[in-house]
């Protein structure tokens, strides 16, 4: 039973570890394109308005 539990705990910290790496990586790509970023998005000037 604890094998069980650790592989679920071990398996979530992995999970969290690899979205907020991904986050970060989001956040620097917007940031060398010159763009801004927002709470959860990217804005950058100059992408046409379509």
């Amino acid at each position: 039973m604890f094998r069980l539990l650790r592989l679920v705990i071990f398996t979530a910290a992995a999970f969290i570890a690899g979205v907020m790496t991904e986050r970060s990586n989001v956040q620097a790509n917007c940031e060398n394109a010159n763009g801004q970023w927002t709470q959860q998005m990217c804005i950058r000037s100059d992408i046409p308005n379509d």
